[in-house]
């Protein structure tokens, strides 16, 4: 179950219209991260027949109960035990979900998520995340004191925890009130840390939640410190990556802060910009001259370091064959770029010619 982001849409509460396109190109931006892909269980005991049954069934309220009673238990095993089995219960039906939350689960998976021993941390992790995709859960888990340790799962722990927790991040911060204290728990320099380094669930992973966190201007600030955009060139420019669109995205909404778009340029993100204008998807090509266009539009220096690109061809070209927003931005961004370039000289940044 992944909800794709279609055209003419809304996302995370952002309206994409000057984005999307109006095309039959309905391929990903973002996925959202679901439920945990870890395997099912390995024996089939008659315990686990029953928990199956529990999963399919409407009458898992005794089992619910008996696995948070478990949560407590001083046997790592128990606890380990319980919480495998509340991540597939809350996993396979959404009803079990706010079962679980509402029988006291959230305070004794935050102490897991909080364990040295990286299996249960694991657990612990994944059962919360599987929690959050009910929305009754997300502020209960929030206000519970859910947001430091899975940080510190981000940062310590296993390649499926720090995943998990990545996907659990993004769910809290689907509520408004805590982008910023996600933000403010070190989440975001982690999260870039695994956009650059992760497999390819993690960078997806941290691409979303990133998006997501980075509508705040302060979390933006916060990426851009954390070195957000040299990863974010890199990816938009492997071209046949499945990364290009997301990161793009990403890109997007950075840019409306003076400090990205410093961090772009001195990326080497024009060049990257203006291929994707060129040789891109549609949808490619209409980020890339959406985020061109919020570039250039007050600074000079930065007009002439697009046009130096070799831009205008793509762009001339975009405007007679791309999307009617595409046309419209394009045909915007040529203005600008063949005004005279004079007078703006305050957005030059540092170490760079014009």
């Amino acid at each position: 179950m992944e909800a794709e982001i279609q055209t003419n849409y809304s996302y995370m509460g952002r309206n994409f219209n000057d984005l999307c396109l109006n095309g039959d190109d309905n391929s990903t931006a973002f996925s959202d991260c679901n439920s945990d892909r870890s395997g099912e269980f390995s024996s089939a005991s008659s315990h686990n027949r029953l928990l199956l049954l529990a999963c399919a069934s409407d009458n898992s309220d005794d089992l619910i109960n008996q696995l948070v009673s478990d949560l407590d238990s001083s046997s790592i095993d128990v606890k380990k035990q319980a919480a495998m089995e509340i991540r597939l219960l809350a996993k396979n039906k959404p009803e079990n979900r706010i079962k679980i939350g509402q029988a006291g689960a959230v305070r004794p998976l935050i102490s897991l998520v909080s364990s040295s021993d990286s299996q249960l941390q694991e657990y612990g992790v994944t059962a919360i995340l599987n929690l959050s995709l009910c929305d009754e859960n997300k502020e209960l888990i929030a206000s519970s004191g859910a947001i430091k340790p899975l940080v510190k799962a981000l940062k310590t722990g296993t390649s499926t925890a720090r995943e998990n927790a990545a996907c659990a991040l993004l769910r809290l911060s689907q509520v408004e009130e805590n982008k910023l204290a996600i933000g403010r728990s070190g989440a975001i320099p982690l999260l870039v840390n695994l956009l650059e380094t992760g497999g390819s669930r993690g960078k997806k992973d941290a691409s979303t939640a990133l998006y997501s966190l980075c509508s705040v201007k302060e979390n933006k600030i916060r990426a851009v410190q954390a070195g957000i955009m040299k990863p974010l060139v890199e990816l938009m420019a492997d071209l046949g990556s499945n990364m290009v669109d997301k990161s793009a995205y990403v890109m997007s909404i950075l840019v409306s802060a003076s400090e990205g778009k410093t961090a772009l340029v001195a990326e080497g993100g024009i060049p990257v910009l203006v291929e994707i204008v060129e040789v891109g998807t549609q949808r490619q090509k209409e980020i890339a001259v959406s985020i061109l266009l919020e570039v250039c539009e007050e600074s000079v220096p930065y007009r002439t370091m697009v046009a130096r690109e070799g831009t205008i061809p793509p762009l001339v070209a975009l405007s007679q064959s791309g999307t009617s927003r595409a046309r419209q931005k394009a045909e915007t961004l040529i203005e600008l770029l063949r005004q005279p370039r004079s007078g703006n000289t305050a957005a030059r940044p540092s170490g760079v010619s014009v």
